[in-house]
């Protein structure tokens, strides 16, 4: 069952939100070669309690840190960790959530290194074009396969691998909410509503679309080991506009 917002549910996302956009302009600041990824979850976590809310990821089904933090050929669920640092031409997907009077805000931007190869580049480029043409389709009237077509369109364009067995989802008062979001058109005719909240998320790869899970059971690569980008906005469906609810608020 999809829920949607009211009006003071909505005011709590977008301050949740708010709170998860200033992390990512703090990790814009400091990520640079040689820092550590749990030094980035440090950060993030005395971003998040600093404004009086909870790290969402924290704890979730276990999960040891407060991001995910994700380098090159890992997509998602990267955990942070002390003797893992990041160098000159990498990629660092950060994924983060936080919780603010009961309710979610969820993004993730892949940031480079230093100086990244033009290929790289390309890959952060298309993907993040990506989510934005799929938010451009997070509108009352249309249904959740506009949003995945407008994803996978992008994707083709540019020949990248679509990561299948991941995607976005409802977000409010849980961090997943129904429904599940695909990166790719399966036929799901789910008409959005004014007031429905979704994490859109596309993550994109130079390489195949497969993925594996390693040992720590969390972190998620690509199995040819080639580079992804992962982006990733909260979107609240309104009467108007797709809005945006985890940018800084003015």
């Amino acid at each position: 069952m999809i829920n949607k917002k009211s009006r003071d549910e909505i005011k709590r996302m977008r301050h949740a939100g708010h709170i998860v956009a200033l992390v990512h302009k703090k990790m814009k600041e400091v990520i640079e070669p040689g820092i550590s990824t749990k030094e980035l979850d440090d950060i993030a976590m005395q971003v998040i309690k600093g404004e009086r809310a909870i790290p969402t990821f924290l704890g979730y089904h276990g999960f040891p840190g407060c991001i995910c933090a994700s380098i090159n050929e890992q997509v998602v669920h990267g955990i942070p960790h002390e003797n893992v640092t990041v160098k000159e031409g990498d990629i660092i997907s950060v994924d983060v959530g936080a919780t603010y009077a009961g309710m979610v805000g969820d993004s993730a931007w892949t940031y480079p290194v230093g100086k990244v190869s033009d290929e790289v580049q390309r890959l952060l480029k298309t993907t993040e074009e990506a989510l934005f043409a799929g938010i451009s389709q997070m509108k009352a009237g249309n249904v959740l396969d506009d949003i995945s077509g407008a994803i996978e369109a992008v994707a083709v364009r540019e020949k990248m691998g679509i990561v299948r067995q991941y995607g976005g989802h409802g977000v409010g008062h849980e961090m997943h909410e129904d429904p599940f979001l695909f990166n790719y058109r399966v036929g799901d005719n789910t008409l959005i509503k004014s007031g429905y909240a979704i994490a859109i998320e596309p993550m994109l790869n130079l390489g195949c679309d497969e993925v594996v899970v390693a040992d720590d059971e969390w972190t998620v690569s690509t199995k040819d080991g080639r580079p992804s980008a992962h982006f990733e906005h909260t979107v609240l469906a309104t009467d108007d506009e797709p809005l945006i609810m985890t940018q800084l608020m003015e």
